[in-house]
C-alpha cells in the first residue's frame, strides 16, 4: 500500500508539471497536498532522469516529459535546447524571448527567459496563442500548409486590441513575411507590445520561431528592431545548426522551396510585417 501511495504522489507531481509547464516545488506542493520537503524529494528523481529542467528554483518541463506528451523528437530536442538559446537573446537584446511551435490551427509558447526588468511582455509556458496575432505566430502561420492557413483565415478571428489583424489584412501580409523570413507585430495582443520573430528551418521545414517582445516606448526604433532582427537570426542559424548536428541521420532535405526567405538585413527590406 505504501509503495502504490507513493507512486500516485509521484503522478500527481508530474502531472502538475505537465499541466502547469512550468512551476516551484512550493507552488507544486500547494496544488498537490504534500509537503515541501517531500515534493522536492520527487522534483529531485524527475531532474535526475530529465522529466524536468531547474533554473534558479522554477522547474520546467524537460525532454523526457516531452516523450511522454507523445511530442516529436525535434520538439524534445527544442525543449532540451531552447532555454540557453533564448537566455543568450535576453542578454543580448534585453527583452522578452520566447520560443513558439505551430499545434495544429494554434502556436503554443513553448520555452521562455525573461529580463530582470519591472515591464516586459512576455507568455506562459505552454500558453495557446491565435497563430494569426503577434509576430512569433505568424511566420509560423506564413510557413504552415495551406489547409491549416485556410482554416485560420477561414475561421472567426478574435479581436483582442485595436491593432489585431482582420483577414483582409493577413492575405496581404502572410505573402511578404514568407519571402522575407521575418515579421514585426505591434500591439496586437497586448497593448504598447512590439514583438519580432523569425522562422527556425530543419530540413525545409518550419519547426518553431523565436520571438523578442518588450514594450514599444523602449523597442519601437528602427535601431532596436535591426539589433533585435539580427540577434534572432544568428540565434535561429545557432537552433537550426543544432538540430542538424543533434540528427545527423535526418533524410536527406528536399530542394528549396522557391519562396525560401532570402533573410536580407531590415535596411535591405522594402515590406515587411508591421
Amino acid at each position: 500500500m505504501g509503495e502504490t501511495s507513493s507512486f500516485e504522489r509521484g503522478l500527481a507531481v508530474l502531472r502538475d508539471l505537465a499541466v502547469t509547464g512550468e512551476t516551484t516545488v512550493a507552488a507544486t506542493a500547494a496544488r498537490v497536498g504534500l509537503p515541501v520537503s517531500t515534493t522536492y524529494r520527487y522534483f529531485r528523481v524527475l531532474r535526475e532522469q530529465g522529466y524536468t529542467e531547474e533554473d534558479d528554483g522554477v522547474y520546467r518541463a524537460g525532454p523526457a516529459l516531452a516523450g511522454l506528451w507523445g511530442a516529436s523528437s525535434v520538439q524534445a530536442h527544442l525543449i532540451e535546447t531552447g532555454t540557453a538559446v533564448l537566455r543568450r537573446i535576453v542578454e543580448r537584446v534585453g527583452e522578452t524571448a520566447v520560443l513558439i511551435i505551430r499545434v495544429g490551427t494554434q502556436a503554443l509558447c513553448l520555452r521562455r527567459v525573461e529580463p530582470d526588468k519591472a515591464l516586459k511582455y512576455t507568455f506562459g509556458i505552454n500558453e495557446l496563442l491565435p497563430l494569426y496575432a503577434g509576430a512569433g505566430q505568424r511566420v509560423l502561420l506564413a510557413w504552415a500548409p495551406s489547409a491549416v492557413v485556410r482554416q485560420v483565415l477561414g475561421g472567426p478571428l478574435a479581436r483582442y486590441t485595436d491593432a489585431t489583424p482582420a483577414r483582409e489584412q493577413l492575405d496581404a501580409v502572410l505573402p511578404a513575411v514568407r519571402r522575407n523570413g521575418w515579421a514585426v507585430s505591434r500591439g496586437e495582443l497586448h497593448p504598447g507590445s512590439l514583438s519580432v520573430a523569425v522562422t527556425v528551418f530543419h530540413h525545409g521545414e518550419a519547426v518553431c520561431s523565436l520571438d523578442v517582445a518588450g514594450p514599444a516606448a523602449r523597442c519601437d526604433t528602427r535601431e532596436w528592431i535591426t539589433s533585435a532582427h539580427e540577434t534572432l537570426l544568428t540565434s535561429a542559424a545557432e537552433l537550426g545548426d543544432s538540430l542538424h548536428t543533434w540528427a545527423p541521420k535526418a533524410p536527406t532535405a528536399p530542394a528549396p522551396h522557391p519562396d525560401s526567405p532570402d533573410r536580407r538585413r531590415p535596411d535591405e527590406v522594402t515590406t515587411h510585417d508591421s
